[in-house]
């Protein structure tokens, strides 16, 4: 008999859910990592709302991200990111995807470390380019070579991306054995103590 991925699931995920109590789960990572693809089924295994702050910015906004740089330009689009990200992860628990720059902006990344748990899902160049290059509505892509200057992001970025708390590899797996690895991270956290408390979230 096939067990689906919520009978598989079961035990793994109440223990990550009991490790998030009232925390968000947020997940920082590049444009094609799968942020939300990954982080809507693990909130649906979680059975707590999902929330993708980029389709939030496009909502309160009532344009798009590409109209947004377009309009204002990046460092304006950074700061009214971050004043939507500070109002999302007030509430909790939720999991929450970011978009690809968040985590880069100080202020950001910093409502970002007191707002929850963070989990970055770092994925290669090859899978990255593979996931991007099929759509056109990435701003920083829209250069003469987008392969390069998504090298030159990952270049700059992974080094941040790094302090997220946890680190999941993304790679061409099916989305249930993603799902389950971001699971047992989280459920691998119980011990530690350098996450923030629900205490220190009130």
């Amino acid at each position: 008999m096939d067990l689906t991925m919520t009978e598989v699931a079961t035990p793994l995920s109440e223990k990550a859910r009991a490790v998030l109590g009232k925390r968000n789960l947020i997940f920082v990572g590049l444009m094609g990592a799968g942020k939300s693809a990954i982080g809507r089924l693990v909130a649906q295994t979680l059975s707590i709302p999902f929330i993708d702050t980029d389709a939030e910015i496009e909502k309160v906004s009532r344009m798009t991200i590409s109209e947004l740089f377009a309009a204002y330009g990046e460092v304006e689009f950074r700061a009214l990111e971050t004043r939507v990200i500070e109002r999302l992860l007030r509430g909790g628990p939720r999991v929450v995807s970011t978009g690809g720059g968040a985590f880069i902006n100080e202020n950001t990344r910093h409502q970002i470390k007191i707002g929850g748990i963070s989990i970055w899902l770092k994925a290669d160049l090859d899978v990255l380019w593979e996931r991007v290059n099929k759509r056109d509505h990435r701003p920083l892509l829209k250069t003469e070579n987008p392969r390069q200057t998504l090298e030159n992001l990952m270049i700059q970025r992974y080094p941040i991306y790094a302090e997220a708390d946890v680190t999941v590899l993304s790679e061409n797996v099916r989305k249930d054995v993603m799902v389950n690895e971001v699971l047992s991270a989280v459920a691998n956290l119980s011990g530690e103590s350098e996450l923030p408390s629900e205490g220190e979230l009130q």
